[in-house]
């Protein structure tokens, strides 16, 4: 009887910590999708994410191109926060256009992106990107 004890208490310890390790690993690989207020509003929180997708649009006269890299403001029309972006641009990357980079923030609050994606066509926005503004009643498109 006793020997089944520890047979039942050494397959817990086994499932739990295989358990630990899968959920250790998840957490590593979320991304969360943010807009710049929902940054503003839980900057605490965001802050240590190793990767996150931020999404809204490019601010109006915000872009700045230098050689291979390319800073710009994205915005949720209460909010901008200024994205750098070091590699090729999307041919569709413009101004008030709709737009994920995916990334993180440096100590400084400027967002790093290591992905920049653009809509492609003038009816479509990353669904993300359309519900967060839906919800913020500032949803231009149909």
């Amino acid at each position: 009887m006793k020997q089944r004890g520890w047979y039942l208490l050494a397959l817990i310890l086994l499932v739990g910590g295989i358990l630990l390790m899968v959920l250790g690993a998840l957490r590593e690989n979320v991304v969360f999708f943010i807009t710049p207020s929902e940054w503003r509003e839980k900057k605490a929180f965001f802050a240590k994410a190793k990767s996150l997708r931020l999404g809204g649009r490019v601010a109006k006269d915000s872009i700045v191109k230098e050689n291979n890299r390319v800073t710009f403001d994205i915005t949720d029309e209460k909010t901008f926060l200024r994205v750098v972006y070091k590699g090729t641009i999307p041919d569709l990357f413009k101004e008030d256009q709709g737009i994920v980079a995916e990334g993180n923030f440096d100590d400084h609050g400027i967002f790093i992106a290591r992905q920049v994606l653009a809509k492609h066509d003038e009816n479509y926005m990353p669904k993300e990107v359309a519900d967060k503004l839906k919800e913020q009643a500032l949803w231009r498109g149909k």
